[in-house]
């Protein structure tokens, strides 16, 4: 049988690119700004007490820096590629404008119709997102002594993978909320993945 795990996936605090409104996607390696970081102590001051066995984030600085009090903490990260951000192609990088707002709702909504092949110019399509990640979890639930698992991620690719774990089909994945440094808390009973918390974000209320 394979073993029980605890997720706590958790999106980046905050970057001057959310608060300003840019896309970032897997090409922009941002920093968290002054409230990500605070929103990241908040965090660890409200979740260090659970004994995590691994903490895992993606290649971008974003995710780490949401999670640096666990590694001053004595803790090591495991980084993951296959968790990065979706692409954004051509948006990535650009303040939104009235086109893009245009372009990226009409693709948006094309997802939700189940035209999961499409991509802005020169971006990931979700369905390409999501086959990368599942090789992610792969790697995740391959290690059989990690019970307790802190996962650093992205928004848009928060969405694909709770949607990879828990069997939603992908045109459904907005219905995964999230704001920075939100929390999904998933159960692994052995067989199916089960989401307890869905975007939790209490910690930031202290």
């Amino acid at each position: 049988m394979s073993t029980k795990k605890t997720i706590y996936i958790i999106r980046h605090g905050e970057t001057e690119y959310n608060k300003q409104g840019i896309i970032q996607g897997s090409g922009i390696d941002s920093d968290l700004n002054d409230t990500g970081r605070m929103q990241a102590e908040q965090f660890y001051q409200a979740y260090h007490h659970i004994p995590f066995d691994a903490i895992y984030t993606s290649e971008l600085k974003r995710t780490q820096q949401s999670v640096a009090a666990f590694v001053e903490g004595g803790m090591s990260i495991q980084i993951l590629p296959e968790l990065n951000e979706i692409n954004w192609g051509i948006f990535e990088g650009l303040k939104g404008t009235p086109d893009s707002h245009k372009i990226y709702h009409a693709m948006t909504e094309d997802w939700k119709a189940g035209l999961l092949d499409r991509s802005v110019e020169k971006g990931e399509t979700p369905n390409e997102l999501q086959r990368r990640q599942a090789k992610g979890l792969e790697k995740i639930m391959a290690k059989k002594d990690e019970h307790q698992i802190l996962i650093a991620m992205h928004g848009r690719a928060m969405r694909s993978f709770l949607c990879l774990m828990t069997g939603t089909p992908l045109h459904q994945m907005d219905e995964f909320k999230h704001n920075n440094l939100c929390l999904y808390k998933v159960e692994y009973d052995g067989q199916e993945f089960k989401v307890v918390e869905h975007n939790c974000s209490k910690h930031l209320w202290i």
